[in-house]
């Protein structure tokens, strides 16, 4: 029994999906499923029953969890130790990550830092970016892949990974779409669907408006910039979403102003890292 088996239950019970479980751990589907039977036959126990075309936990499963999440952060923090008098890079990384950056960014260099350090379990975290920063701050996460804030806190360590252009999109029956040279003054008379004012990437948007003293005119917010493309796309109302999520159900609006975001990485230089952490910042700069 290993240690990648008791991971992969716990994010099957966090995520009630075998599907969703193997794209956290940025493994397949057939290897989730082989790692619960392992536990399943660890402990001669059923973990999981098939419930329609999903899985439902059995009470053993509930009863299972606490102790092994215990355990595993307990593990883990004893790697941590030792890694420090190692040189091995091993243990259990806990990483966070935006929804946005560990869909569309993340996966292929995760996938060869795994490959190239089988010895370390990544527990990744969907948060927003915001929230990840935070607990980078706090400690709760070792570090994290985001959307850089417009002010960054001295307190923290950044590198920049990728630049994000952000851009003016509308469905193609908008009345917005046909128009020609469009000035932010007529985007303000419809209604606009952008994240909440929170967030970094609505900052950056909000900040070109008050440019000119302007506002939008925001009908709902949603985080996920994946829902708001989607709500876009129906006709909503018009967004600025990073360009990777331009598809055939919107179109690019007609407007001369360039926005974009820098997503990177962030890190507490002040706390003690472990070598898997140290790897995965050296392995990040090399890409």
């Amino acid at each position: 029994m290993n240690l990648a088996a008791f991971e992969a239950f716990v994010k099957v019970m966090e995520t009630g999906s075998i599907s969703v479980a193997a794209d956290l751990l940025f493994i397949t589907q057939p290897a989730v499923t082989k790692r619960i039977h392992n536990v399943e036959a660890y402990f001669n126990v059923r973990l999981f029953e098939s419930a329609g075309r999903g899985i439902q936990p059995t009470q053993v499963a509930y009863s299972l969890l606490p102790q092994v999440k215990t355990w595993l952060n307990t593990l883990g923090s004893i790697h941590h130790t030792l890694s420090h008098e190692h040189d091995s890079v091993q243990g259990l990384l806990k990483l966070g990550t935006s929804h946005h950056i560990g869909l569309h960014h993340l996966p292929h260099h995760l996938k060869h830092y795994v490959q190239q350090y089988p010895q370390v379990t990544l527990d990744v975290k969907f948060v927003d970016s915001e929230q990840a920063h935070e607990q980078v701050l706090a400690g709760d996460l070792e570090i994290a892949f985001l959307t850089l804030p417009p002010k960054l806190d001295e307190r923290l360590s950044y590198i920049s990974l990728w630049e994000d252009p952000l851009i003016f999109v509308a469905a193609p029956f908008h009345p917005l779409a046909s128009v020609k040279q469009l000035s932010l003054e007529q985007l303000i008379t419809y209604p606009s669907l952008l994240p909440a004012a929170k967030t970094y990437t609505s900052q950056i948007t909000l900040a070109e408006f008050e440019k000119h003293n302007l506002r939008p005119k925001v009908s709902m917010t949603n985080n996920p910039l994946e829902s708001i493309r989607m709500l876009a796309s129906i006709g909503l109302g018009w967004s600025v979403l990073p360009q990777t999520l331009l598809n055939d159900e919107l179109v690019r609006l007609d407007i001369d102003i360039e926005l974009k975001r820098t997503l990177g990485m962030v890190w507490h230089p002040n706390r003690s890292q472990s070598k898997a952490t140290e790897a995965l910042i050296q392995f990040m700069q090399t890409q």
